[in-house]
């Protein structure tokens, strides 16, 4: 029995395991977003969906399909050992495979990369937990294969939360990469021992069993001979079937749609990934552990109130809720509904014989999950609904199930009280997506969505009663044209003709940006300014006749309303510079240049780039940064900002501003309040002379003897827990 436990528990560890592990990899190569975990987590699903097709295949007949086995896992370890020589790890590609140019959904470029470092090992892995479930019940047919699920689920929920707490910080990727795939070799030994075992044989014969029971008993051999007894096991049903994909599937949308909304408006970090996870790895080990932990009418009430909390939160305005409240009431959310969704799985489970076939359709939903957050939502949703409607999901198909098994109600007072408060919630679920939707579709004057995220543009007028003056004008009357990416500005414009040249937002003239630019001793004889991040091209205002603004943008619906779609920003095409736009990841396109000759020499660079507050953290390590100095001119200024609501980034470009011995000064700029916010930057230079000249100097923060207590950032390190506010 002892191998049955670590066989399934190493495969789980490993297959969890490994997923964080490469999306961090990949992560770089596909501009930092939030959709690289959704589409890491929707690879891993539909191979899942394969593993558990292939097991089911295996099992299904009496032919000896275990030898198709026993080669894929001989060519699994040739695999492993012919890239290991060839990469730094086993699963961790070289930088040939890096995109070259990508500026639309790279999907279907992330799956294939992800099936060529790790597609043949993480299908066997996926193969093994109905396969050793299968084996397990023809070696012990008296006691109960599922309870190998709950422990497949622990080593999976262990896999999931010591990565970012023991391997990550501890290792690097090439040596996390290493220790996986010597860990996977000891679990193929393991999987060929259980396939040379089902070959020859199990020794315990496997009984039958009367279904009646919870325990399975040997039936007595049937009175007509030509009977099997086994006919006695029911198969399951179409409807049975319908709901076993429905409910995994929206467990997995739920999963998906709580992951999105709360990497969106902190980092896209391995812990915000792993947080939903875990709580959906977690419920699946609380209802697959048995019936005593889960009760509809104990389950019923703080299911609702995590729902209408949820569903408040999420008409909060931005700001009104700070990150831990949001992350802790979607949290809860995650696990109400998840949990729901499980241990009504566990309830619906079939007969032992139709394990294979059950795990493969909890598979199929999951993938059929993650299929509809990264294929459909992004082309038929404009905004973020599919947490609102993934809970209104949930709460349908809760009411569906307690309908169609009303046998778990002793009471029919009890069962007609349960409906009358889910059909109530299913209401004002609904009412409230209707709501959300209704909102976002009548406040916006455009909302486009991709894989990059969600773009609001809203136009803000000024109706004051005293008079506001900007510029030698009043501007009560005026409004402007804003454009917001997830819960952060970037950028907004005046549409007054005599104002739409005016540098706003967190670019003014006091900005650090802003004396960057106007105290450079190239302004007005042909600066070269590099701009990582559009926006709406703000910083094209500051351009001059000679000027070359080089602007560096990963998402084709920015570039878009940039350039002048619908008429709303025309910064970029007002501006006296001339500008050029660089379609892609910055930092590969900056890579690419260097690569082929061509750096840019710019005299200032300003690095930009923010998905709603979450950062791109390949944009800040030491990597990202020689590419940087290597783009600069002697006499070049990097200008970092720092702005955020969550994340104190003083620290981390203090250190790395030390790595490479830079001249450093912090600007934090309050604004005006009208037409620019307040704002922090620091602006970082070879020549101490650029950022402590007397204009720049007046506005700088006393930082002497400041000292960052944070580690060298780099592309294998990186911590944001030590620089929360």
């Amino acid at each position: 029995m002892a191998y049955f436990a670590v066989c399934i528990f190493l495969s789980a560890f490993l297959l969890f395991q490994v997923q964080p592990m490469i999306a961090k990899f990949v992560l770089p190569w596909f501009g930092g977003t939030s959709a690289v975990w959704s589409t890491v987590v929707l690879f891993f699903q539909m191979l899942l969906t394969g593993g558990y097709a292939y097991a089911y295949w295996l099992l299904r007949e009496k032919r000896r399909r275990e030898v198709v086995h026993l080669v894929l896992l001989g060519v699994s370890l040739v695999l492993v050992l012919v890239l290991g020589l060839i990469w730094k790890s086993p699963i961790t590609p070289s930088a040939d495979f890096k995109p070259q140019g990508i500026v639309d959904s790279p999907v279907w470029e992330i799956l294939k990369l992800l099936t060529i470092s790790v597609g043949l090992p993480y299908f066997l892995l996926s193969s093994n937990s109905p396969l050793i479930q299968a084996w397990f019940d023809r070696a012990f047919p008296k006691a109960t294969a599922y309870r190998l699920y709950a422990l497949s689920n622990i080593g999976s929920l262990l896999g999931l939360v010591t990565y970012p707490v023991l391997v990550e910080p501890n290792l690097t990727l090439a040596w996390q990469g290493r220790v996986w795939s010597l860990t996977y070799v000891i679990f193929a030994g393991l999987a060929a021992y259980g396939a040379v075992k089902s070959l020859r044989g199990w020794k315990a014969a496997k009984p039958t069993v009367d279904v009646r029971r919870k325990a399975p008993r040997r039936v007595a051999k049937a009175a007509n001979p030509g009977v099997n007894a086994r006919q006695e096991i029911p198969r399951p049903s179409a409807k049975d079937y319908f709901l076993w994909i429905a409910l995994a599937a929206t467990a997995s949308i739920l999963l998906l749609a709580v992951s999105s909304k709360i990497t969106q408006d902190v980092a896209v970090i391995p812990f915000l990934w792993v947080l939903p996870m875990t709580i959906y790895l977690l419920t699946f080990i609380l209802a697959f552990s048995g019936e005593d932990l889960y009760s509809r009418q104990v389950f019923l009430l703080p299911f609702t109130a995590a729902t209408l909390l949820a569903g408040w939160a999420l008409v909060q305005p931005v700001g009104g809720l700070g990150i831990p409240q949001q992350i802790g009431i979607y949290s809860v959310a995650l696990f109400a509904a998840c949990m729901v969704c499980h241990a009504e799985l566990y309830r619906m489970r079939p007969h032992p014989a139709h394990l294979a076939s059950f795990y493969l359709m909890v598979s199929i939903g999951g993938a059929l999950g993650g299929v509809v957050i990264n294929f459909v939502v992004p082309y038929v949703f404009k905004g973020l609904w599919e947490l609102p409607l993934g809970l209104t999901l949930c709460w349908l198909l809760f009411l569906i199930v307690t309908l169609v098994s009303r046998t778990h109600y002793s009471n029919r007072w009890v069962f007609i009280a349960n409906e009358v408060v889910i059909v109530s919630v299913v209401v004002i679920a609904g009412v409230q997506t209707y709501q959300q939707i209704s909102s976002d579709l009548v406040k916006d004057l455009s909302i486009q969505r991709n894989f990059y995220g969600v773009l609001h543009v809203q136009q803000t007028d000024f109706s004051s009663a005293i008079p506001v003056r900007l510029e030698g004008q009043d501007i009560s009357a005026y409004h402007l044209f804003f454009l917001l990416h997830g819960s952060t500005t970037h950028g907004y414009q005046f549409h007054d003709e005599t104002l739409r040249d005016l540098p706003t937002a967190y670019y003014s003239k006091t900005s650090g940006v802003g004396l960057a630019v106007l105290n450079h001793p190239n302004r007005g004889k042909g600066m070269r300014v590099g701009v990582l991040g559009l926006g709406v091209g703000t910083l094209a205002a500051y351009g001059q006749t000679g000027d070359v603004y080089r602007f560096y943008e990963i998402n084709p619906a920015v570039i878009r309303l940039a350039e002048g779609e619908n008429g709303y920003f025309s910064y970029l095409s007002d501006s006296k510079a001339k500008v050029e736009i660089v379609t892609g990841d910055a930092r590969l396109s900056l890579e690419q240049e260097l690569a082929t000759g061509h750096p840019q020499n710019y005299d200032v660079l300003v690095l930009d780039v923010f998905s709603s507050d979450a950062i791109p953290v390949h944009l800040l390590d030491a990597e990202a940064f020689q590419d940087y100095m290597q783009q600069l001119s002697p006499k070049g200024i990097l200008a970092v900002h720092i702005t955020n609501r969550h994340l104190d980034l003083v620290p981390v470009v203090w250190t790395l501003a030390d790595h490479f011995g830079l001249a450093r000064v912090l600007i934090n700029d309050n604004g005006d309040g009208v037409s620019t916010r307040p704002s922090a930057w620091i602006l970082l230079a070879r020549d101490s002379a650029l950022v402590g000249n007397s204009a720049i100097a007046a506005h700088a923060e006393p930082m002497k003897g400041y000292v960052s207590p944070v580690r060298l950032w780099t592309d294998d390190y990186n911590n944001l827990f030590q620089i929360l506010k």
